[in-house]
């Protein structure tokens, strides 16, 4: 199997066009005709998992966040970034990213981080995104995406416990939240990185609970008793997108070998 088979499966499940105009998703280094001898599936891309995609035989890395995300005015050993395209063109390997395409996409990021907190009756939630595209045979069709998701929790729980769920089933060592909601929670509105911006709408929405990655201080303010903030930072809430690479290529493209990366690329720790 050619790698632009892998690059069309992943991208039928989630069009480029979802992207957001900021983007730089899709295929960013490599041949496209060349078989698969394999595939390493992760979040970010450095020189350490192109080193991880060299052991395990691998010319394919699919990846969330870009490699490339800003124009490269140059291709040096000056940073990292222009290190790793480097290393990944000598060892001929091609790298493919799919960022906000899969964030908006049904089925994609935010629908996998409602899975693992076990919400159900999910659905598209925040502005939506409609796009015309081919599917694979070629023809036209109509496809629709949002930043986010909201669904429900099968039983009510206390606020405390909620971020108690969201710490164990996220490996959080500390979240960051506004006080705690004295009301149970039910509904959750999410959004997968960083989803301050939906954060009014999740309480137009009626929402409990919103959950994101990343928040700046001021977008704390102003919402204690109205919704229950839990912001769980920006890898942990995005770490099994992994997961839907895998099971996109497992079903689309039978005999691809996956490997879900082991090279840890969170730069953030806590103390």
């Amino acid at each position: 199997m050619k790698i632009k088979e892998v690059l069309n499966a992943l991208e039928q499940f989630a069009p480029l066009p979802l992207q957001e105009g900021f983007d730089n998703a899709g295929l960013q280094i490599g041949l496209t005709e060349t078989e698969v001898s394999g595939a390493l599936l992760c979040l970010d891309v450095n020189e350490l998992i192109v080193d991880e995609a060299i052991a395990l035989g691998c010319n394919l890395i699919v990846s969330h966040h870009p490699l490339i995300f800003h124009k490269l005015a140059q291709v040096t050993d000056a940073d990292p970034v222009q290190r790793t395209v480097i290393k990944a063109i000598q060892n001929r390997i091609a790298i493919l990213s799919m960022h906000t395409n899969i964030d908006n996409a049904r089925g994609g990021v935010n629908f996998k981080i409602a899975e693992k907190i076990g919400l159900v009756d999910v659905d598209f939630f925040g502005p939506k995104k409609v796009v015309r595209c081919a599917d694979q045979s070629g023809r036209e069709q109509i496809v629709e995406g949002a930043p986010g998701v909201i669904g429900r929790l099968e039983e009510l729980l206390p606020a405390l416990h909620f971020v108690q769920r969201l710490k164990h089933r996220f490996n959080v060592e500390s979240a960051m939240c506004n006080e705690l909601l004295r009301r149970p929670i039910r509904t959750v509105a999410l959004c997968g990185g960083s989803g301050a911006f939906l954060l009014s709408q999740a309480v137009a929405a009626g929402a409990d609970a919103f959950v994101t990655g990343e928040m700046h201080y001021h977008e704390y303010f102003g919402y204690e008793q109205r919704i229950q903030i839990a912001v769980i930072g920006h890898y942990q809430s995005e770490q099994f997108t992994n997961e839907i690479f895998q099971s996109i290529i497992r079903e689309q493209c039978p005999g691809v070998a996956c490997h879900l990366a082991q090279t840890h690329t969170n730069p953030i720790i806590y103390l």
